[in-house]
């Protein structure tokens, strides 16, 4: 035993001479035989299904963990990952916290380290972006001596099928794989791996093998020890089983990407091959760029470098019939420079003028924008007197007396929005009325006191005020019973008016018990900003991938039809201390969970200095209130604050699928408060404690503080994660 450490030591050493990492053995990369020193090496790539490379084995004790994605280590679509060490799972260890994001965009350009210590045991490990369930591992660990068991399994391969008299497998082969252990611990999983540098996977049963050509299959075994065996392989030729089949296989290709007016793919253009075969079935598919050699087809080619190329492509069948060379030719141009100046605005009002300058009668406004970036105006919005942002498609026309406020604001096709900018003026009857006195504007259809919706009609009073401004729900009330008798005098006023009947008089009364304004805990003033309408999802914006649906009932669904992860957010202001209330169902398909979130606080999305993608501003800077009631995945359930405070699913009080959940996120300062179905079910103070390991460099301030204010969004994670919203509503606190 203490000449097998000695041995380790110097080739540890010797290793570090040389200027390489010392490797545990067994591993998929690096992982250093002593504890003192070893360092244990994750690495991801453009790959959404595994992990690049990471290690096998390790010793317990003090260990360093790298977690590197990266352009160095294949990232070429900015695509984050993360590694998280599973502590749910009674059979794996869960003394390590690890929860750790990376990407190449980030501060430390996607290579981050974190110190741990490491006990005899398995740890399983996997990444919890969603849709990527199968980027996941197991790392053994073993005492530092290697304990009792130092024999490494021993593994057999076997290779069956019908022979020629060459000796070539006709039509397939069968390769089993066995493995023993008498070392004591016993086997604990072995692996195989097609060619010379394929992936290894879990053995489980023999490995079919129809393609015609030669072929290596790898393998290994490894016991409950951590011991590995040295890899096999077995090698042997599959040979076309007789057909009658002369017919070669039918091919095509298609290129897709960003096209500009002269149809050239900006930036990358991307070639997808199809083949196919009626007879004895497709073998393989060749490509080749330009005058380049070919190379196995086996995922869509991307082409990134600017001018004019041609791919080439052909397919074999298994009976050896070769399809005639086709090509596809295209041209890839350089994007153009992004529009980064926002549009110019302007307004003039226009109408007969009395000799204290308001307009008699009406005013009209007219809106103009131009746009100097390049990529032209896409849209104007107005908003009079504080109400929400409309489309502007002509002239506003404001007959009402009194007071107004026209806003304003435009934005072009690169997603730059103007400042807003406003045009104050008067509206005075044709006698020179002045501007009714009403406590409140309320222009909606109908007399909705809080959030009860009455039904009534909002009429114009006699004393032009309409019915909700009369009735002043937003004001603070001190009690409940001030606020029912405000609503007695003010419906008994109008009704001796004649502007409602004895039916309407009782339903605003109604309403105004319901409602609770006044009643301590109770919070009035909400405002609904989606209620399912086009109107009302206008006033949204998608950035990112995916998508919402709007469903018939005045919901939307997320993840249905358009793949990514990107968000629904609503940019037209920015929220302090607020309560946001709204109404969320899991919908995914089958029996698995959907995973969506809400989205607080984060700052202004398009032109962030610190992230090009402006889907992922929310998720880094802003904070993420999950909706995932699913046992396994993703660690932060209904009600966490995504990173920094887990809720785990006995507190999150999960429901049915298919229920609809009411969900209220209340922000007062820096202090979180959640809750579901009326339960409080969380409370955080923001003032640091990252559960991210290592701390993410990105977070703003350095006391680990999030944003004072800022923007509301409801993200998109994918075509299973099928997630609906309704009935969002807000109100400042």
């Amino acid at each position: 035993m203490t000449r097998r450490r000695t041995w380790a030591a110097l080739l540890a050493g010797l290793l570090l001479v040389l200027g390489l990492p010392a490797a545990a053995a067994g591993g998929d990369g690096p992982a250093a035989p002593a504890a003192e020193q070893q360092v244990l090496t994750w690495t991801a790539g453009d790959d959404i299904t595994r992990y690049t490379s990471a290690p096998g084995t390790a010793v317990a004790g003090p260990a360093t963990i790298v977690f590197e994605n990266s352009e160095a280590t294949g990232n070429t679509t900015g695509m984050p990952h993360t590694l998280t060490f599973t502590t749910t799972d009674p059979a794996y260890n869960s003394d390590v916290q690890l929860n750790v994001l990376a990407n190449p965009f980030d501060a430390q350009g996607g290579r981050h380290t974190a110190e741990v210590t490491l006990s005899p045991g398995r740890y399983l490990y996997h990444c919890t972006i969603p849709g990527h369930g199968e980027m996941k591992g197991v790392l053994v660990v073993t005492e530092g001596d290697g304990g009792d068991d130092t024999t490494a399994p021993e593994t057999a391969a076997e290779v069956a099928g019908t022979r020629n008299g060459q000796g070539q497998y006709v039509g397939s082969a069968s390769v089993s794989v066995t493995a023993t252990d008498t070392g004591g611990s016993g086997v604990d999983r072995v692996e195989y791996a097609l060619g010379t540098d394929g992936a290894w996977q879990p053995y489980t049963t023999p490995v079919v093998i129809d393609e015609v050509g030669d072929h290596t299959v790898r393998y290994r075994a490894f016991d409950k020890a951590g011991n590995a065996a040295a890899e096999k392989s077995v090698a042997f030729t599959v040979a076309p089983a007789p057909t009658d089949d002369t017919d070669p296989p039918e091919t095509s290709a298609t290129v897709d990407g960003e096209r500009n007016a002269d149809g050239a793919y900006l930036d990358m253009a991307t070639v997808t091959v199809s083949a196919s075969d009626t007879g004895s079935g497709v073998n393989g598919v060749e490509y080749a760029v330009g005058d380049g050699v070919w190379q196995p087809y086996t995922q869509p080619v991307m082409v990134h470098q600017v001018g004019t190329h041609t791919v080439r492509y052909r397919a074999t069948d298994k009976a050896g019939n070769v399809a005639p060379e086709k090509s596809v030719a295209f041209t890839v141009a350089a994007a153009p420079p992004r529009d980064t100046t926002a549009p110019v605005t302007g307004a003039t009002v226009e109408g007969a003028r009395n000799a204290n300058g308001a307009y008699v009668g009406g005013a009209k406004v007219t809106v103009s924008a131009t746009d100097a970036g390049g990529s032209g105006v896409a849209g104007i919005e107005y908003a009079l007197d504080g109400g929400p942002y409309l489309a502007y498609a002509a002239p506003v026309l404001v007959d009402r007396a009194g007071s107004h406020t026209v806003a304003y604001r435009a934005s072009d096709r690169a997603g730059n929005v103007s400042a807003a900018l406003s045009v104050g003026f008067t509206v005075v009857a044709g006698g020179g009325v002045p501007a009714p006195p009403c406590p409140e504007y309320d222009e909606r259809l109908t007399v909705i006191v809080g959030t009860v919706d009455t039904g009534v009609p909002n009429r114009v009073t006699d004393n032009r005020c309409r019915i909700n401004e009369l009735i002043e729900d937003e004001r603070e009330w001190t009690s409940h019973a001030l606020f029912l008798k405000h609503v007695r005098e003010v419906t008994a006023r109008l009704r001796t008016e004649g502007v409602i009947d004895r039916r309407e008089l009782e339903a605003v009364r109604a309403a105004a018990r319901e409602s609770g304004i006044g009643t301590p805990g109770r919070t009035e003033g909400y405002r609904t900003i989606m209620d399912g309408t086009a109107g009302s999802l206008a006033r949204w914006e998608q950035v990112g991938g995916g998508s919402f649906t709007a469903n018939g009932d005045g919901s939307i669904t997320s993840g249905t039809t358009t793949p990514g992860m990107g968000m629904l957010w609503f940019p037209e202001r920015a929220y302090g201390d607020f309560s946001l209330k709204l109404q969320w169902r899991d919908d995914a398909p089958g029996t698995g969970n959907a995973n969506s979130g809400v989205l607080v606080r984060f700052p202004w999305v398009h032109g962030h200095p610190e992230e090009p993608r402006p889907e992922w501003v929310a998720v880094k800077y802003g904070h993420e209130i999950p909706e995932f009631d699913g046992p396994a995945g993703d660690l932060y359930k209904t009600g966490s604050v995504y990173g920094f405070d887990r809720v785990g699913l006995a507190g999150a009080g999960v429901t049915q699928k298919g229920t609809w959940n009411d969900y209220e996120i209340r922000v007062v300062d820096q202090h979180y408060s959640v809750y579901r179905n009326g339960v409080l079910i969380n409370e955080f103070d923001n003032t640091g404690g990252q559960e991210f390991s290592p701390p993410r460099a990105d977070d703003p301030g350095t006391d680990g503080r999030r944003y004072a204010a800022g923007y509301i969004g409801l993200q998109v994670h994918g075509t299973t994660d099928v997630v609906s919203y309704r009935d969002v509503r807000i109100m400042d606190l």
